[in-house]
């Protein structure tokens, strides 16, 4: 049986059987996918991008970007895996009734965009809990859209979800009641562009949910455990990501409120507020 400092187990070793066993809080970071705490999805992500570092060490010496499309699964698979916890627990229950009269449209019936999906673990969640609604999922990679429909239809939401292959400023339709974005604004080329045509895309009274990174505004705030990370992560997939698109902005991960005000304005939006967060993500309410 092995102890930490002071003598706390980290496991306990049954001699009868000669397995091991976790103690409570290890069990729920290793093991529970359905908790925010889960963290093999972050170690997967982790790992794809270490393997994918030396191509965009080379990339970055020209100042050129590398694009979400050109990494290998383990990024695709394990940034779903990490956020997708983080939805399960806070989505339906904190966030969307964080949002002004958001909810209420929702369980009447509301039409719902959801840009930069990925996986479709957030289209998919917002469509399980409100099903007199619709939704749209959007992503330009292809290979994140084929998985968000197939994990569609074994969710049994199909039926009121579809998803397309386009950019996050082209995805289609209008009059959209509520336009969501989950951990991409800042991944975008032209976050600009996308916001405008978020709000062209909104109905008069529609709202933007954008869940973003935590960051503060200033280096200082974020030297911390997620900060550290999230520069990391920034670095290496999402500042080139960026950079691989059009215009090539380069939010970065940890861009911090201030930035995520200055795009959403600067695109028309007039107002802006910070409405929950977790240790993970901090959730912006934007309206026209």
């Amino acid at each position: 049986m092995a102890k930490r400092p002071g003598g706390r187990q980290l496991r306990r070793l049954r001699p009868s059987t000669g397995r091991y066993t976790l103690p409570p809080e290890q069990t729920v970071a290793l093991t529970d996918e359905s908790s925010p705490a889960f963290l093999p999805g972050f170690f997967q992500i982790a790992l794809g991008t270490v393997q994918d570092s030396s191509r965009i060490i080379d990339v970055a010496r020209s100042g050129a970007g590398y694009g979400w499309h050109e990494h290998n699964h383990d990024v695709h698979e394990g940034c779903e895996r990490f956020f997708r916890p983080s939805y399960n627990a806070h989505l339906v229950t904190e966030w969307l009734p964080a949002l002004d009269g958001v909810v209420s449209k929702l369980e009447n019936g509301a039409n719902v965009a959801d840009i930069g999906c990925g996986y479709g673990a957030s289209t998919i969640i917002m469509a399980q809990a409100y099903p007199n609604s619709t939704f749209l999922g959007s992503d330009y990679h292809s290979g994140s859209i084929a998985q968000a429909r197939e994990r569609a239809e074994a969710a049994g939401v199909s039926d009121r979800v579809r998803f397309e292959v386009t950019a996050s400023t082209a995805f289609t339709g209008s009059g959209y009641d509520l336009v969501t974005t989950f951990d991409a604004l800042h991944d975008m080329g032209d976050p600009v562009g996308a916001a405008d045509h978020v709000r062209h895309a909104l109905a008069a009274d529609g709202t933007w949910l954008v869940v973003e990174p935590m960051a503060g505004d200033h280096v200082q705030d974020n030297l911390n455990p997620v900060g550290r990370a999230y520069y990391g992560f920034s670095t290496l997939l999402c500042t080139p990501a960026s950079l691989s698109q059009d215009v090539g902005m380069a939010l970065g991960t940890q861009a911090g409120p201030a930035r995520i005000r200055d795009v959403v304005t600067t695109a028309g939006f007039t107002s802006f507020a910070k409405v929950a967060e977790t240790p993970f993500n901090q959730v912006f309410e934007v309206r026209p």
